[in-house]
């Protein structure tokens, strides 16, 4: 459970053991006390397991189908490889009528391989520059006659 869960649970069980009024655990919670009702008979048939989201773990019903994802992916390898997420899904839209956000194209192509972040490409390897072994060597001289 998460910590947002285990502060919810010790609320709910207040409820449950008449320490804290609905009203209140609404405010603490941030809920309305329709959903703390709710919560409370949730608790009270199943115990603490039962406050615990059932969506856990499974798929969004908002992703995209496969088919998809792979029809975008077939058309990015065809012809947009060596572009940018951004600049490949403006080409999408224009010439294929695909419209999807850039940062999941970005992210799909991450996965393929046609793109890397800039956190995985590898730094640029300098050479050290190290001090120099006498002090007075880096003295400036002004130039001056005298």
């Amino acid at each position: 459970m998460s910590p947002k869960e285990l502060n919810r649970v010790d609320v709910i069980r207040d409820i449950s053991e008449r320490r804290l009024r609905q009203k209140d655990a609404a405010k603490l919670l941030k809920l309305s006390r329709r959903h703390i009702q709710r919560l409370v008979n949730q608790y009270r048939g199943q115990g603490p397991a039962g406050l615990v989201s059932l969506r856990r773990g499974k798929p969004s019903n908002r992703r995209y189908t496969p088919e998809f994802k792979q029809h975008v992916i077939n058309i990015v390898r065809q012809f947009y490889v060596d572009f940018g997420p951004t600049f490949a899904n403006e080409k999408l839209r224009e010439k294929h009528q695909l419209k999807l956000s850039t940062e999941t194209l970005r992210q799909w192509m991450m996965a393929e391989g046609f793109w890397r972040s800039k956190r995985q490409a590898k730094p640029k390897v300098y050479q050290p520059h190290y001090r120099r072994e006498c002090l007075g060597e880096l003295v400036q001289i002004d130039g001056s006659h005298h």
